[in-house]
C-alpha cells in the first residue's frame, strides 16, 4: 500500500535549508519516492497555519520503502543538515487501497 510523507516546516536558516534539499531529493529518488507538493505554501481552510510553514508530501510505494529511505546511509547526511535548518513535524502515512 502507498505510503506518504507529510511535512510541515518553518524555515530557520534558508541556506542550510537549501543544502539540506540538495542532499535530501536525491536519497528520495533513490528509494523510490515522488514529489507530490514540494515546499508549498498552503492555504489554510479551516483553522490556523503557521504565516512562515511551508508543505512537503512524498510518496512512497509502501511503508517499508519509505522506512527504509528514512534510515538510510544516504538520508542520514540529510537529516544532519536538516537540524537547525527547520522546525518541523514530519508524518507517515498510509494510503487506502483503490
Amino acid at each position: 500500500m502507498t505510503a506518504y510523507v507529510i511535512v510541515e516546516a518553518e524555515i530557520q536558516d534558508a541556506e542550510r535549508a537549501r543544502e539540506y534539499t540538495a542532499v535530501a531529493m536525491p536519497s528520495v529518488l533513490q528509494y523510490g519516492g515522488r514529489y507530490l507538493v514540494a515546499g508549498a505554501t498552503p492555504e489554510a481552510a479551516a483553522g490556523s497555519w503557521p504565516a512562515d510553514a511551508v508543505t512537503t508530501v512524498i510518496e512512497f510505494p509502501d511503508m517499508e520503502r519509505l522506512r527504509e529511505w528514512h534510515s538510510s546511509a544516504e538520508y542520514a547526511v540529510a537529516k544532519e543538515l536538516r537540524d537547525g535548518a527547520f522546525k518541523l513535524r514530519l508524518l507517515f502515512a498510509e494510503g487506502v487501497a483503490a
